[in-house]
Parts: structure tokens; sequence; C-alpha cells
């Protein structure tokens, strides 16, 4: 069993009845009114837990601690930083399986994806410590400069912003909350966490590494509860310098129309795409669409939703996944051979029923899956979809790939670029020429070749286009985000090489 300060245990079963606080100054809270919100299972509807449903006020005291927590952590040398974070990964590593049971248990995914998750936790804070202590600066070269001599010195460094609130969505409450929290602090910034609403409890059993490693007080706070009650004081506060975002795009414009001049990194909605040339492997691309459409039943940004098939082989397309998609056994998160859990509610389950039904009212051919029980979606395959309907222009987040046909290769790229959205991309093709073109001709923060888009690498640069967001994450890039440069000149007294 797993133990958090003052909260309950965890059992081993993926079975709670546990109560939880939030992190604020160092110490596990209620609420400042007591009040609670209840985490059941999108599964079983079976109580999961309850955590504090924070006030404005939990919210003011939470970014007062971190502004007090920046003073002590910015001027922590980066060793110090480095040697609190490799303890908390080491943290992570040794208590993954059971924050696998606590992922599988209120995000309804099935326990073998949630223990991948799990397991990568440790490696992003491993990685993040590492770039956050990595913090070089640039000489200048300011005799370039007419009129410049040899009597200045000029060179850049970077520090940290100060205060980052990091809004983490439900559908990886593990990876997701350290892809922002992780680099933050390696670069020695303080943080404000707000989980979704859905999937707290995960990010405070991660709170709780990070606490046990030594992590000072004030340094991470995780406020829990509403989002539209605890949002806009949360990132409108003029002592938050940084925003890291994940999730709505229509969310994402109401961030950045009401935060004022602060730094910003939103990673958005999505309708990926995946062109399958006519040149392309068959099976391969079969295979791999069968795991991009449908890991974490389709609740991903980067899922395979749009699959634009040459004409030419569609059918043979279609039947190369069909079988493989069938094989797909979804269901009980905890149940053994369980491929793929829920949706994360029953009303998601049913929106996306509803837009299934709706794109073969509208002439599309529903080829198998699609039925629902509870919160459960049988993995779908749509053929026949209007690249113009809703199906393929707006994010589904669900598990099922609409496909439509395209006359040649560029055409195919003009689908692809069709929508408002440039997440990611997946390109299946056997001719050099045709990779190269989708490189450059792709809208798209990320392409794969040969691959669907479902897949990350933790230590690359991840990021969107056009409505898909604004800023990259991956360590790398988020330590740089979450840092500030500074251009030092020092003047000397004028002088004159001579011979």
């Amino acid at each position: 069993c797993f133990h958090n300060l003052e909260r309950s245990i965890f059992c081993t079963q993926g079975k709670t009845m546990t109560s939880h606080n939030m992190l604020i100054n160092g110490s596990w809270v209620p609420a400042s009114d007591s009040a609670v919100d209840e985490i059941r299972s999108p599964y079983s509807s079976e109580l999961v837990g309850t955590v504090p449903r924070a006030t404005l006020a939990d919210v003011n005291t939470a970014i007062t601690a971190a502004h007090e927590g920046f003073r002590v952590w910015s001027r922590t040398p980066a060793h110090q930083r480095v040697a609190i974070l490799n303890a908390a990964a080491a943290l992570a590593d040794q208590r993954a399986p059971e924050i696998a049971r606590i992922i599988a248990a209120e995000n309804g995914k099935s326990l073998i994806e949630a223990q991948g998750e799990a397991g990568r936790s440790g490696d992003i804070i491993r990685l993040s410590a590492f770039e956050g202590s990595q913090l070089y600066g640039d000489t200048l070269p300011l005799d370039a400069n007419r009129g410049t001599g040899f009597d200045k010195i000029g060179f850049t460094i970077r520090q940290p912003v100060g205060v980052v609130v990091a809004i983490s969505p439900f559908n990886y409450p593990a990876l997701l909350v350290l892809h922002k929290i992780a680099p933050a602090l390696a670069a020695g910034n303080s943080v404000v966490l707000k989980p979704a609403r859905a999937t707290p409890l995960t990010a405070l059993a991660i709170a709780q590494c990070f606490v046990d490693a030594g992590l000072p007080e004030g340094v991470l706070n995780v406020v829990t509860g509403q989002g539209g009650v605890l949002g806009g004081a949360l990132v409108s506060d003029s002592r938050v310098r940084k925003i890291s975002f994940t999730g709505s795009t229509a969310v994402g414009e109401h961030i950045a129309a009401s935060a004022g001049i602060k730094k910003l990194s939103l990673e958005l909605g999505a309708s990926g795409p995946v062109i399958v040339a006519a040149d392309a492997d068959i099976e391969a691309a079969a295979t791999s669409i069968a795991l991009g459409g449908y890991i974490n039943a389709g609740q991903v940004c980067i899922s395979a939703q749009r699959i634009i098939v040459d004409e030419s082989i569609h059918d043979d397309f279609v039947a190369a996944l069909t079988p493989k998609v069938e094989a797909i056994r979804v269901g009980d998160p905890f149940a053994d051979g369980t491929m793929v859990g829920c949706l994360i509610n029953r009303g998601e389950a049913d929106r996306v029923r509803q837009a299934l039904e709706g794109a073969v009212s509208s002439g599309a051919r529903l080829v198998t899956g699609g039925e629902q029980s509870g919160a459960v979606i049988a993995p779908a395959i749509v053929t026949n979809v209007d690249p113009q309907s809703s199906l393929a222009q707006d994010e589904l987040f669900g598990p099922a790939v609409a496909i439509s046909t395209s006359e040649n290769f560029g055409h195919a790229i003009h689908l692809a670029n069709s929508t408002a959205y440039g997440l990611g991309a997946g390109v299946f093709t056997n001719n050099t020429g045709n990779s190269i073109r989708a490189m450059r001709e792709i809208e798209s923060g990320v392409i794969h070749i040969n691959w669907t888009q479902l897949w990350r690498a933790d230590l690359m640069p991840y990021g969107g286009l056009k409505s898909s967001g604004i800023g990259k994450e991956g360590p790398r890039s988020a330590v740089e985000e979450m840092t500030e440069i500074k251009t030092i000149i020092m003047h000397g007294t004028p002088w004159e090489t001579t011979s």
C-alpha cells in the first residue's frame, strides 16, 4: 500500500475509499471551506477518493506560497536542484506500480496503458533535471557592430521566469503533469499545478514524490477543484510569469485573452491526419493505425483520427485494418487482457457515439465498432467520410478513425492541411520524394514518416501549428520556454591594438 503523509492508504487492487488533501506551502491541507469533490471510476462509478474543492482564497494562498518559494529555489545551485529532482525520480520509479493503479482507477485507461505511463515518469524527471542544469548563454561579437571596438564584452545569461502555473488535462494525468512541472522546477521556477478535475489523484501522488525528495516548501503547490472557478484567478494573477496549459483550443483562446503580459505555452486541439500513399506498405500502415487510433480510447491529441488513403488501395487497406481493430479488447481497466479501457465519463461516450451516428446519417459507412456500454465505446472504423464533415474537421477524442480517399499524393497533402489544426501527422510511403514533400508541405508541428503521429519520445520537441497551440514541450524545449534571457554588456576603456 501507498502512504501519502496525512492522506489515507491506496489499496493495491485499484479500489479506494480515500480522502486526500492538496499541497500548499509544503503542507497537505483541505479547502478553506472544507468542500470536497468525489473522484469516481469512469468505468464502474465506484468511489475512488475525495479531494478538496479549492476556493479562490486557496488559489491566492498557493500563489503567495509559490512567490516566496521561488525566492529560495531560484537561489538554489543547479547541482542541488538536480539531486532533489533525481531523488524524486527514484521515488517515482519505486512507486510506479501504485501510481499506475491510481491512473487506471480515476482515468479508466487499461492497467497495461497506465503502467506504461507511470513507468515513464522517473525518466521525464531525470531528463528535466539534466536540462535545467544546462542553462548556457552566448558570447556576443560586439566588435562586428560598426563603431564598436574591443572595449566591450557582451554575453547572455538565462534565469528562471518565476512562478509557473501549470494546468494539465485528464488523458495523461502523470505524463502531462510531469512535462510541465519537472522542467519548471529543474530550471529554478516555482509551480502552482491545477490538475484536471477528473484525475487529481495521480497529480497528488506525483507531488508526494517531490515532497519526499526534499523539495523546499512553497516550490510546488497543487490545487484541486473546478477549472471554471479557479482558472481565471490562476492565469490572470500578476505574480504568475508563465502559464503552461494543455487542453481544448477554446479554453486556450480564453487563457490567451485573459492572461495579460506573461509567457504562454498552449498545447491545444487537433484532428490528426495520416496519409496512406499508393506505394505504402499496407500491412505496416494498418498495424500502426490500429494502435494510433485507439490507444487511451482515442483520447489523445495526437490520435490518428483522419486516415487519408489513396483511392487505388482503399479496399485493401480497410480489409487489412478491420481485423486488427476488431481484435482490440476493451472494457474493465483492471481485467486481464484489457487493451483499451473507457472514456473519461459517460457524457463523453455519448458524444462520441452521436458523432459516429451523425457521420453515418450523412453518408459515411460504419465498418465495425461504435457500440456503447456505459463509458465504453467499441473501437470503430468509419469509411466514405466527407473530408469537410465534422468527423474529419473537428477533434473527436474517441476510439474511431475516419477514412477518406485521395486522388493522388498532392491531393492527400491538401486534405491533411484542410483543418484549422496542425499538431501531429503521419505519412506512409516508400517513396523518398513523397517523404520530403510531406516534411516540407504538411502544416504540422510533428510529422512521422511510416508511423502514425501517436508516438512521442519524451526528450523531443513537441507542439503544434495553427490552432493546435503555441510553444513547445519536451524537457529541453520546456526549460528554454521557462527561462528568460538577459543580455549583459561590460564597458571598458577604449583601446587600440598595436603591432
